[in-house]
């Protein structure tokens, strides 16, 4: 009998990538607020055209997993803005220069 592992290895690193993603949002809204975006987005594309060059399937698939996560993550990172407003997050405060 000859078992086949790459699909378990498939659900588990998507599993692991979008859990990654979950902090990525929160910390990237924290201390950049939406204006981090792009970096959300160039990732996303850059690991969609390495999907597409990659012929390996694992690492294929593995590569679009992170940059559909990183699509939705930019989204993601503008409901996190909402979540904050309503308070279910801390919000980050504006540190005061001290004048000499």
């Amino acid at each position: 009998m000859e078992l086949h592992f790459t699909g378990i290895i498939i659900g588990v690193a998507t599993f692991l990538i979008i859990g990654m993603f979950h902090p990525l949002v929160i910390k990237g809204e924290y201390y950049f607020g939406v204006k981090c975006w792009w970096v959300f987005l160039l990732a996303g594309i850059a690991s969609v055209v390495a999907s597409l060059i990659v012929a390996d399937i694992l690492w294929s698939t593995l590569l679009a997993v992170f940059g559909a996560s990183s699509f939705w993550s930019i989204g993601e990172l503008f409901e996190q803005r909402k979540r904050v407003e309503r308070g279910w997050f801390p919000k980050r405060e504006k540190q005061k220069r001290e004048e000499k």
